[in-house]
């Protein structure tokens, strides 16, 4: 028997199907819909399903859905084995939790620093007694230059590339690159080295769609050896606690 696995995030909805801990299937999707998950529930033998939303709209597929498999909505307080001294946990995103709870199911007994790269960067630390204290968000990536564009009259909206590597600009192109980019790479190299110094074997975890982008902005670091691309990350956490609520 398979399981579902759901992440509603900012802008895409990220679906996996899991057989135990194995990943079968995964997608991202701008607009998910009933067709989706009819085409995913003829093809596997699916017994329930997880969902996790940052939103706080119910999208209409999910009442559907709920008549077919049982549902279960992910809780922080699903992620087993995690003692969490959030100040505010009422206000902590479940995509944070869940992706704690992956770094922990995954890498077990280790300080581990996950940061995870979307609309939003996150970055929240566990230790290796899986402890979560907290992190910090910044925009994203794609949000900084949107930003840019959008509350300036003369910049244009530029697109991120991963083959930039000058170290100033040298046009209105260029120098937006770097400010974007190079203060990207910057902002990661400051908060692994302000982590690291509790631990300087501190396991490194880039999820989210721009994970593999942060890991090329990281390659010539000093923390690439620790550095590990778990894209999926989210829904790894999201399945373990639907695993362990299972029990």
């Amino acid at each position: 028997m398979a399981n579902l696995v759901i992440d509603i995030g900012n802008t895409l909805t990220k679906v996996a199907v899991f057989e135990q801990q194995q990943l079968l299937e995964t997608g991202h999707y701008a607009d998910a819909d009933t067709a989706l998950f009819d085409e995913l529930l003829n093809r596997y033998t699916i017994s329930k399903a997880i969902i996790s939303s940052v939103k706080k709209d119910t999208p209409y597929w999910l009442s559907v859905l709920g008549t077919r498999l049982t549902v279960v909505h992910f809780a922080a307080a699903m992620a087993q084995g995690i003692t969490n001294h959030y100040l505010t946990p009422h206000t902590l995103g479940l995509d944070r939790v869940a992706a704690v709870n992956g770094a922990v199911y995954l890498y077990p007994q280790k300080n581990s620093l996950v940061i995870d790269g979307g609309t939003t960067i996150t970055y929240d630390w566990v230790d290796a007694g899986a402890n979560y204290f907290g992190g910090s968000i910044s925009p994203g990536l794609n949000t900084r230059y949107k930003a840019l564009n959008h509350y300036t009259q003369g910049l244009p909206l530029v697109e991120a590339d991963a083959a930039f590597g000058m170290d100033y600009g040298n046009s209105t192109l260029t120098a937006i690159q770097s400010g974007v980019q190079n203060g990207l790479k910057y902002e990661l190299e400051g908060f692994i080295k302000a982590y690291s110094k509790t631990d300087k074997q501190l396991n490194i975890i880039l999820t989210g769609g721009d994970s593999d982008f942060f890991d090329t902005l990281l390659k010539n670091s000093i923390f690439a050896p620790q550095i590990n691309i778990e894209p999926n990350l989210v829904l790894i956490g999201l399945n373990a606690a639907l695993l362990q609520h299972n029990d």
